[in-house]
């Protein structure tokens, strides 16, 4: 009896071992048996790259009509908060892009978010990235009319921008950072059909 127990037993453990084993061809989603299993696209997904959407803020507001609201979104992309980039996208209520630009996510760090501009360590940047981003769309940033009556054209800025926008005084401007940290005023030309600078 013993000598049938043995070999059953080795017989049965050998069984086990190889129903658990499986090859790379069997996992794979390929419907080619041949084919070695390789990785998909789909596969890299948790991976962090330059494209990667690390938050978004939106915002509707009355831009290039007055008659319907378009929305304004800040998203910041990259493998980190401190050295990503801030894409800044205006969509029309019909569905157009009217703005679409980037700069780099530490221009949206205010002077008054920060103590000791020496003392700041990398934390203390994202955090004060992070509310930038929270008050970017703040309703103050907005103006109407754009170009008061009695402004004077400034002398980096397109005429032609500067007149089409004063002209119309229902013209609302959006104030935010640009890329070198000044400040901008950005309005609808509508002799014009697009998002122009008209300070800076």
């Amino acid at each position: 009896m013993k000598k049938l127990v043995f070999p059953a037993a080795a017989a049965f453990c050998l069984f086990q071992l190889t129903s658990c084993l499986n090859t790379e061809r069997e996992v794979g989603t390929s419907k080619n048996a041949d084919r070695l299993f390789t990785p998909t696209p789909e596969a890299n997904r948790g991976r962090v790259t330059e494209r990667t959407v690390l938050r978004t803020v939106n915002a509707t507001h009355t831009f290039s009509s007055p008659k319907s609201k378009d929305t304004f979104v800040l998203q910041l992309r990259g493998p980190k908060i401190s050295t990503s980039q801030a894409h800044f996208i205006i969509i029309s209520s019909s569905g157009d892009t009217l703005r679409n630009e980037s700069m780099p996510a530490t221009a949206l760090i205010r002077n008054q978010d920060i103590a000791d501009p020496q003392a700041t360590t990398t934390r203390d940047k994202e955090i004060a990235i992070l509310q930038g981003m929270n008050s970017f769309f703040r309703d103050d940033r907005f103006v109407q009319p754009a170009v008061p009556k009695a402004a004077i054209q400034p002398e980096n800025v397109d005429s032609q921008s500067w007149k089409t926008v004063k002209s119309d005084n229902r013209a609302v401007g959006f104030d935010y950072p640009s890329a070198d940290g000044r400040e901008r005023r950005l309005a609808y030309s509508k002799e014009m059909s697009r998002a122009v600078i008209i300070a800076e």
